[in-house]
């Protein structure tokens, strides 16, 4: 579905340490397609749902609901440098123009002929 990268993991664990409030909760990873044809990704800590794709990678417990679960598929989250000083979480699309996805995009897809989003 998605995977972490070490940086993603350890960032994601020292986040959930330093709240509380973020105790035993999973982080909930979500795509949806915006009006450009990209792919717009969040994430939060929150508790599991019905239909919810709940599973653990690096140590972190994940969920995903079911509406982004196809966009999702393949997909990488790292946490980089993207600027001197400037560390963010990066989402590096999967099977869809995969090429695109760069940390100042986001990620890309529907630039077409992707069966995953639906570009043509």
């Amino acid at each position: 579905m998605i995977t972490l990268t070490p940086a993603a993991a350890r960032q994601i664990h020292a986040a959930s340490e330093q709240n509380t409030m973020d105790e035993g909760l999973a982080l909930r990873v979500a795509a949806h397609m915006a009006h450009d044809g990209s792919i717009e990704f969040g994430m939060g800590f929150d508790e599991q749902r019905d239909g919810d794709h709940a599973f653990t990678d690096k140590g972190v417990n994940l969920l995903v609901g079911k509406p982004s679960q196809v966009l999702l598929s393949g997909t990488v989250l790292d946490f980089v440098e993207v600027e001197p000083g400037d560390f963010r979480f990066v989402f590096e699309a999967g099977a869809c123009d995969a090429s695109a996805a760069t940390p100042s995009s986001g990620g890309a897809c529907g630039s077409g002929g992707c069966q995953r989003c639906g570009g043509a």
